[in-house]
Protein backbone atom coordinates (compact mmCIF):
# COMPACT_ATOMS: atom_id res chain seq x y z
CA UNK A 1 0.00 0.00 0.00
CA UNK A 2 0.89 3.87 -1.14
CA UNK A 3 2.46 4.61 2.68
CA UNK A 4 0.16 8.30 2.31
CA UNK A 5 -1.19 9.42 5.66
CA UNK A 6 -3.81 11.85 3.89
CA UNK A 7 -5.68 10.38 1.77
CA UNK A 8 -6.81 13.14 -0.66
CA UNK A 9 -10.38 12.65 -1.16
CA UNK A 10 -13.44 15.19 -2.53
CA UNK A 11 -15.83 15.02 -0.06
CA UNK A 12 -15.07 13.17 3.00
CA UNK A 13 -13.31 15.05 4.94
CA UNK A 14 -9.79 14.76 7.09
CA UNK A 15 -9.45 10.72 6.24
CA UNK A 16 -6.00 9.58 7.15
CA UNK A 17 -4.03 6.90 8.67
CA UNK A 18 -3.12 7.65 12.13
CA UNK A 19 -0.23 4.60 12.14
CA UNK A 20 3.75 5.66 11.70
CA UNK A 21 4.11 7.20 14.99
CA UNK A 22 7.00 5.38 17.50
CA UNK A 23 6.45 4.24 20.91
CA UNK A 24 7.97 3.99 24.20
CA UNK A 25 8.99 0.60 24.42
CA UNK A 26 10.54 0.77 20.74
CA UNK A 27 8.76 0.24 17.24
CA UNK A 28 6.03 2.06 15.26
CA UNK A 29 2.72 1.70 15.24
CA UNK A 30 1.98 -0.41 11.81
CA UNK A 31 0.33 1.64 8.64
CA UNK A 32 -2.58 0.98 6.86
CA UNK A 33 -4.74 -0.55 9.69
CA UNK A 34 -6.05 2.42 11.72
CA UNK A 35 -7.43 4.76 9.34
CA UNK A 36 -9.69 8.18 10.92
CA UNK A 37 -11.81 10.67 9.11
CA UNK A 38 -14.90 12.79 9.06
CA UNK A 39 -18.49 11.04 7.84
CA UNK A 40 -19.02 9.54 5.04
CA UNK A 41 -22.10 10.80 3.33
CA UNK A 42 -21.21 13.18 0.89
CA UNK A 43 -18.62 10.56 -0.59
CA UNK A 44 -18.39 10.74 -4.38
CA UNK A 45 -17.76 7.90 -6.50
CA UNK A 46 -13.84 8.70 -6.78
CA UNK A 47 -14.06 9.11 -3.01
CA UNK A 48 -15.90 5.96 -2.68
CA UNK A 49 -13.71 3.98 -4.98
CA UNK A 50 -10.25 4.96 -2.58
CA UNK A 51 -12.02 3.68 0.48
CA UNK A 52 -12.75 0.66 -1.09
CA UNK A 53 -9.54 0.29 -1.73
CA UNK A 54 -8.33 0.01 2.16
CA UNK A 55 -10.14 -3.13 2.34
CA UNK A 56 -11.51 -1.91 5.71
CA UNK A 57 -12.78 -4.71 8.04
CA UNK A 58 -14.29 -2.62 10.42
CA UNK A 59 -16.25 0.89 10.70
CA UNK A 60 -16.55 2.86 14.36
CA UNK A 61 -19.00 5.46 13.88
CA UNK A 62 -18.91 7.61 17.11
CA UNK A 63 -21.96 9.42 15.70
CA UNK A 64 -25.47 9.33 17.65
CA UNK A 65 -28.62 7.75 16.26
CA UNK A 66 -29.97 11.51 15.08
CA UNK A 67 -26.53 12.44 13.76
CA UNK A 68 -26.38 9.18 11.49
CA UNK A 69 -29.75 9.26 10.37
CA UNK A 70 -29.45 12.82 9.42
CA UNK A 71 -25.80 11.81 7.28
CA UNK A 72 -26.49 8.46 6.44
CA UNK A 73 -22.79 7.36 5.31
CA UNK A 74 -22.14 6.06 1.77
CA UNK A 75 -20.77 2.85 0.60
CA UNK A 76 -18.56 1.41 -2.05
CA UNK A 77 -20.43 -1.24 -4.23
CA UNK A 78 -19.64 -4.73 -2.46
CA UNK A 79 -19.06 -2.92 0.95
CA UNK A 80 -18.62 -5.77 3.70
CA UNK A 81 -16.92 -3.98 6.85
CA UNK A 82 -18.75 -4.81 10.07
CA UNK A 83 -20.34 -0.69 11.38
CA UNK A 84 -20.07 -0.35 15.13
CA UNK A 85 -22.06 2.37 16.58
CA UNK A 86 -23.86 3.18 19.88
CA UNK A 87 -28.09 3.00 19.78
CA UNK A 88 -28.49 5.93 21.25
CA UNK A 89 -26.96 9.31 21.07
CA UNK A 90 -23.26 10.34 21.57
CA UNK A 91 -23.17 13.79 21.91
CA UNK A 92 -26.64 15.40 20.89
CA UNK A 93 -24.98 17.48 18.30
CA UNK A 94 -21.29 17.07 17.25
CA UNK A 95 -19.24 18.93 19.40
CA UNK A 96 -18.21 22.25 17.15
CA UNK A 97 -22.16 22.76 16.19
CA UNK A 98 -22.66 22.49 20.21
CA UNK A 99 -20.23 25.24 20.47
CA UNK A 100 -21.42 27.60 18.28
CA UNK A 101 -24.47 28.08 20.69
CA UNK A 102 -24.41 31.31 21.98
CA UNK A 103 -21.33 32.44 20.49
CA UNK A 104 -21.28 35.38 18.71
CA UNK A 105 -17.33 35.48 17.71
CA UNK A 106 -13.90 34.09 17.18
CA UNK A 107 -12.84 34.55 21.13
CA UNK A 108 -16.29 32.89 22.45
CA UNK A 109 -15.39 29.93 19.97
CA UNK A 110 -12.29 29.28 21.02
CA UNK A 111 -13.88 29.34 24.96
CA UNK A 112 -17.07 27.34 24.27
CA UNK A 113 -14.63 24.39 22.62
CA UNK A 114 -12.19 24.39 25.50
CA UNK A 115 -15.26 24.18 28.10
CA UNK A 116 -16.50 21.16 26.00
CA UNK A 117 -12.80 19.21 25.77
CA UNK A 118 -13.04 19.23 29.88
CA UNK A 119 -16.02 17.34 29.38
CA UNK A 120 -15.24 15.22 26.32
CA UNK A 121 -13.60 11.94 28.51
CA UNK A 122 -16.72 12.27 30.79
CA UNK A 123 -20.09 12.05 28.76
CA UNK A 124 -21.89 8.92 29.92
CA UNK A 125 -23.31 8.85 26.34
CA UNK A 126 -20.08 8.86 24.36
CA UNK A 127 -18.26 6.29 26.65
CA UNK A 128 -20.52 3.54 25.35
CA UNK A 129 -18.59 3.35 21.83
CA UNK A 130 -15.42 4.40 23.10
CA UNK A 131 -15.13 0.83 24.78
CA UNK A 132 -16.69 -0.48 21.50
CA UNK A 133 -13.98 0.91 19.61
CA UNK A 134 -11.06 -0.30 21.82
CA UNK A 135 -13.07 -4.09 21.91
CA UNK A 136 -13.28 -4.00 18.54
CA UNK A 137 -9.64 -2.92 17.87
CA UNK A 138 -8.34 -5.57 20.33
CA UNK A 139 -10.44 -8.52 18.40
CA UNK A 140 -10.88 -7.60 15.14
CA UNK A 141 -8.09 -8.48 11.92
CA UNK A 142 -8.31 -6.12 9.27
CA UNK A 143 -8.23 -2.37 8.63
CA UNK A 144 -10.52 0.10 10.36
CA UNK A 145 -11.89 3.41 10.54
CA UNK A 146 -13.00 5.64 12.99
CA UNK A 147 -15.26 8.92 12.41
CA UNK A 148 -17.57 10.91 14.02
CA UNK A 149 -19.51 14.23 11.97
CA UNK A 150 -15.99 16.06 10.96
CA UNK A 151 -13.76 13.48 12.46
CA UNK A 152 -11.78 16.13 14.54
CA UNK A 153 -13.30 16.04 18.41
CA UNK A 154 -14.98 12.83 19.12
CA UNK A 155 -12.44 11.29 16.42
CA UNK A 156 -9.44 13.06 18.36
CA UNK A 157 -10.15 12.39 21.45
CA UNK A 158 -10.71 8.45 20.46
CA UNK A 159 -7.32 8.27 18.25
CA UNK A 160 -5.85 10.21 21.41
CA UNK A 161 -6.26 7.92 23.80
CA UNK A 162 -5.51 4.72 21.47
CA UNK A 163 -2.53 6.66 21.02
CA UNK A 164 -1.49 6.99 24.79
CA UNK A 165 -2.62 3.03 25.17
CA UNK A 166 0.06 2.40 22.75
CA UNK A 167 3.08 4.36 24.25
CA UNK A 168 2.99 7.19 21.85
CA UNK A 169 4.64 10.35 22.64
CA UNK A 170 2.26 13.13 23.64
CA UNK A 171 4.45 15.53 21.39
CA UNK A 172 3.32 12.74 17.87
CA UNK A 173 -0.31 12.64 19.98
CA UNK A 174 -0.64 16.46 19.93
CA UNK A 175 1.01 16.67 15.94
CA UNK A 176 -1.35 13.88 15.21
CA UNK A 177 -4.69 16.01 16.55
CA UNK A 178 -3.58 18.79 14.93
CA UNK A 179 -3.08 17.29 11.40
CA UNK A 180 -7.08 18.09 11.30
CA UNK A 181 -6.10 22.09 10.15
CA UNK A 182 -4.08 20.91 7.30
CA UNK A 183 -5.79 17.63 6.17
CA UNK A 184 -7.25 17.32 2.64
CA UNK A 185 -9.40 20.27 1.26
CA UNK A 186 -9.52 23.04 4.38
CA UNK A 187 -11.51 25.62 2.94
CA UNK A 188 -14.55 22.74 1.65
CA UNK A 189 -14.21 21.21 4.81
CA UNK A 190 -15.17 24.66 6.61
CA UNK A 191 -17.74 25.62 4.03
CA UNK A 192 -19.28 21.82 5.14
CA UNK A 193 -19.21 22.65 8.75
CA UNK A 194 -20.38 26.44 7.76
CA UNK A 195 -23.59 25.00 6.54
CA UNK A 196 -24.66 22.71 9.28
CA UNK A 197 -24.02 25.50 11.85
CA UNK A 198 -25.78 28.34 10.29
CA UNK A 199 -28.79 26.05 9.28
CA UNK A 200 -28.91 25.97 13.29
CA UNK A 201 -27.51 29.07 14.69
CA UNK A 202 -27.91 31.37 11.44
CA UNK A 203 -24.63 32.90 9.85
CA UNK A 204 -21.08 33.35 11.58
CA UNK A 205 -17.88 35.75 10.19
CA UNK A 206 -15.30 33.05 8.54
CA UNK A 207 -13.01 33.80 11.87
CA UNK A 208 -15.57 32.18 13.88
CA UNK A 209 -16.65 29.14 11.78
CA UNK A 210 -12.81 28.69 10.96
CA UNK A 211 -12.16 28.62 15.23
CA UNK A 212 -14.90 26.17 15.63
CA UNK A 213 -13.75 23.73 12.24
CA UNK A 214 -10.20 23.48 13.47
CA UNK A 215 -8.75 22.46 16.50
CA UNK A 216 -5.99 24.03 18.95
CA UNK A 217 -3.33 22.35 21.25
CA UNK A 218 -5.64 24.01 23.90
CA UNK A 219 -8.49 22.00 23.46
CA UNK A 220 -7.02 18.65 23.64
CA UNK A 221 -4.34 19.81 26.59
CA UNK A 222 -7.85 20.75 28.34
CA UNK A 223 -9.07 17.18 28.00
CA UNK A 224 -5.52 15.51 29.25
CA UNK A 225 -5.90 18.03 32.60
CA UNK A 226 -9.55 17.14 33.40
CA UNK A 227 -8.60 13.39 33.41
CA UNK A 228 -5.35 14.02 35.20
CA UNK A 229 -7.04 15.77 37.74
CA UNK A 230 -10.05 13.40 38.14
CA UNK A 231 -8.20 10.09 37.91
CA UNK A 232 -4.58 11.11 38.63
CA UNK A 233 -3.38 9.74 35.37
CA UNK A 234 -4.48 8.64 32.03
CA UNK A 235 -3.64 5.57 32.19
CA UNK A 236 -6.04 4.90 35.15
CA UNK A 237 -8.55 6.72 33.09
CA UNK A 238 -8.57 4.19 30.68
CA UNK A 239 -8.63 1.07 32.99
CA UNK A 240 -11.28 2.62 35.33
CA UNK A 241 -13.33 3.99 32.81
CA UNK A 242 -12.65 2.53 29.22
CA UNK A 243 -11.79 -1.05 30.28
CA UNK A 244 -8.78 -0.58 28.77
CA UNK A 245 -6.04 -2.19 31.36
CA UNK A 246 -2.06 -3.32 31.01
CA UNK A 247 -3.70 -6.51 29.53
CA UNK A 248 -5.72 -4.69 27.03
CA UNK A 249 -2.75 -2.68 26.20
CA UNK A 250 -0.46 -5.26 25.67
CA UNK A 251 -2.82 -6.86 23.95
CA UNK A 252 -3.29 -3.98 21.24
CA UNK A 253 0.47 -3.57 21.00
CA UNK A 254 0.68 -6.95 19.78
CA UNK A 255 -1.81 -6.15 16.61
CA UNK A 256 -0.70 -2.80 15.99
CA UNK A 257 3.17 -1.98 16.88
CA UNK A 258 6.01 -3.53 14.61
Amino acid sequence: MNQIRVLPLENVHNFRDYGGYSVAVGGKIKRGLLWRSGEHGGASEADLSAIAALELATVIDLRGNGERAANPCRRPQGFAAEVLFHDGETAGLALHVEAAQGVINEAGARAAMQRLYQDIAFRPNLIPILKRYFAALASRDGSSVVHCLAGKDRTGFAVAMLHHALGVHRDDIMADYMLTNVAGNIDRRIAAGASAISDKYGAMDDATVRTLMGVEAAYLEATFAAIEQRHASVDAYLAEVLGVGEAERSVLAERFVD
